[in-house]
């Protein structure tokens, strides 16, 4: 039996708003180089947010799965033992935090793999006891831009109405057809509770694996402008170019792999060109 939104959610605080707005990072589908997850967290690190609230894991998600070891060990908690003992165990989990100053509610989660409905009625519960207007999802998927170039960013909405207002902040119009995530779910049922919904999606190295400081610190930068945050992001920015030289010095090492991205930077920056002479 689907349980309510009030059976899952666990409140410890519900702060006031008029129209706030909630910012939402999934691992999963759409965390690439972590940096929906990355972003998110560096936000509620670096402007102090607090734990109000969290949407329990258990009607959610899959903790074993039928068939092979690599296929099962998706699935399982991850799980720490040392010298005989537990360590960690490493749980989903699904927290709600609030910056007070600033009026901002962050979600910090997984995406479901059971009960898409339930796990959206309680964000949008919650959403609306707190006073939450909009939702602005940040995400990322694998594509052809090089590491040495920042990542382009493109935005799905709810309403076409929010479509020019998230163009001035030099994001493109998302065009996809495929597999779809529990983010574009949520987006479609945005309207019906009242709600506008943004999802703002990094395009990312596809040829990279692992935590990308690049790319979570251009989509910080371009949130924090669309957030209106005073943020000193000078951390972000040294991690950022201590990556990309980490990552070309590799690359320079395999004669394939440095053709490949020469490749790509040529084929970003003709775009790039042939862009601003139409805009000019």
């Amino acid at each position: 039996m689907e349980e309510s939104a009030r059976d899952v959610l666990r409140i410890r605080e519900c702060p006031t708003l008029q129209r706030g707005i909630l910012v939402m990072a999934l691992t999963g589908w759409m965390d690439g180089g972590d940096v929906s997850t990355g972003t998110v967290q560096r936000l509620v690190d670096l402007l102090g947010a607090r734990p109000v609230a969290d949407i329990d894991a258990e009607p959610f998600f899959l903790y074993n799965f039928p068939g092979s070891m690599e296929l099962a060990a998706l699935f399982r908690p991850h799980i720490k033992i040392e010298d005989g003992l537990v360590a960690a165990l490493d749980m989903p989990s699904n927290t709600f935090y609030y910056h007070e100053p600033a009026k901002l509610l962050f979600f910090l989660g997984k995406e479901p793999n059971l009960n898409w409905r339930g796990f959206g009625n309680a964000i949008i519960d919650f959403s609306h006891r707190v006073g939450i207007g909009r939702i602005v999802f940040v995400g990322s998927f694998g594509g052809a831009v090089p590491h040495t170039r920042e990542p382009r960013l493109y935005v799905t909405c709810s309403d076409a109405s929010l479509l020019p207002e998230m163009e001035r902040y030099g994001l493109r119009r998302t065009g996809y057809e495929g597999p779809g995530s529990f983010t574009s779910y949520l987006l479609t049922r945005a309207p019906a509770a009242s709600l506008e919904m943004t999802s703002l999606v990094a395009e990312i190295p596809g040829y990279l694996q692992g935590r990308n400081p690049m790319s979570i610190e251009a989509v910080t930068r371009r949130l924090a402008k669309i957030l209106q945050l005073p943020l000193d992001l000078q951390t972000l920015r040294a991690e950022s170019t201590e990556w990309e030289l980490k990552v070309s010095k590799v690359v320079g090492k395999d004669k394939d792999m440095a053709k490949t991205v020469r490749q790509l930077e040529e084929a970003y920056d003709n775009e790039l060109l042939k862009q601003e002479s139409g805009e000019s």
